[in-house]
């Protein structure tokens, strides 16, 4: 029972962020009928100037969907959209709800049985990639649902990425795989931030330093796209020291919940945490390494 990319399923959007808003237009360009919700009017019009359809609200975007994508912040603006705005009533009563938000295992789990509940079906599909993913329909994609559903929406999340993995049946099991990749996107950033400011201490180039780890064995992907935001000052945000504030609160609270200790995700932490409390939570994530100048005297 696969959705025809071309077909007449309608599709409800809501979020429509620096990720959200791309990956809607892209839906549109394949020929879904796509109604998106936001709090910014100028992302719904701009979803609507790209051929989407403007919704008033999030239980308008959902108005007889058959899929309902939630690409929120969190599990509890989730839980929000569905049942205390209206959402889940609003669509078809054998609709699919896909959380693509990067959320705690148990709270996608809780979220899911609500759902399924209603006797529609729930996937639970969060995403790593970016602005620039979303934007060129790359974004790796860790999806769980029992095969059938999965199946069915297959044709949508092959839109929105090119790395789809069916990691299990059973909700939160997709949020696990994400939580175990910012787990180390974090740790890599906050390593890097340590590793350049020792540099920096030393009074070294930090533009040479970068040339030489990104041609080394020290080299990663975090190293190649954040590196040059640490040495100059960013430009365009695309993702905020507050989000991994988020993001590795979760890997700390999957870790409490499973007894796992998680000691270098912990350090991590504690530094974005000190970047945010420096009051540069919305800058770059490549920022954290103010966290280390301040306590290296720099």
């Amino acid at each position: 029972m696969a959705l025809a990319v071309s077909g007449n399923s309608v599709i409800g959007f809501v979020g429509l962020g620096s990720m959200g808003l791309p990956m809607a237009k892209n839906l549109v360009a394949k020929g879904f009928t796509v109604r998106g919700a936001d709090l910014r009017a100028e992302a719904v019009k701009e979803l609507a100037d790209a051929g989407g359809v403007a919704a008033t609200s999030p239980a308008d975007a959902a108005l007889k969907a058959d899929v309902l994508v939630l690409m929120v912040v969190n599990a509890e603006q989730a839980e929000t959209v569905l049942f205390t705005m209206g959402a889940l009533d609003a669509m078809m009563k054998d609709g699919t709800v896909i959380l693509m938000a990067t959320c705690a295992p148990g709270a996608v789990e809780a979220l899911a049985k609500r759902v399924e509940a209603t006797g529609r079906t729930f996937v639970d599909a969060p995403v790593s990639g970016g602005v620039v993913g979303a934007k060129a329909g790359t974004l790796t994609i860790m999806c769980s649902a029992p095969n059938a559903v999965f199946n069915h929406v297959k044709p949508v999340l092959d839109i929105f990425g090119d790395k789809l993995f069916h990691v299990g049946e059973k909700p939160g099991q997709g949020a696990m795989v994400k939580t175990v990749n910012q787990l180390l996107c974090g740790v890599h950033i906050a390593a890097m931030a340590e590793a350049f400011s020792l540099a920096e201490k030393a009074g070294i180039d930090l533009k040479t330093v970068l040339e030489i780890v990104s041609n080394s064995a020290a080299s990663s992907w975090m190293i190649r796209d954040r590196g040059p935001r640490m040495v100059e000052e960013p430009g365009l945000v695309t993702s905020a020291v507050d989000i991994f504030v988020k993001d590795i609160g979760i890997v700390m609270q999957a870790g409490t919940s499973m007894k796992a200790a998680l000691p270098i995700a912990a350090a991590a932490h504690q530094m974005f945490l000190a970047t945010s409390g420096q009051g540069k939570g919305t800058l770059d994530d490549s920022q954290v390494i103010a966290a280390y100048r301040k306590v290296s005297g720099k």
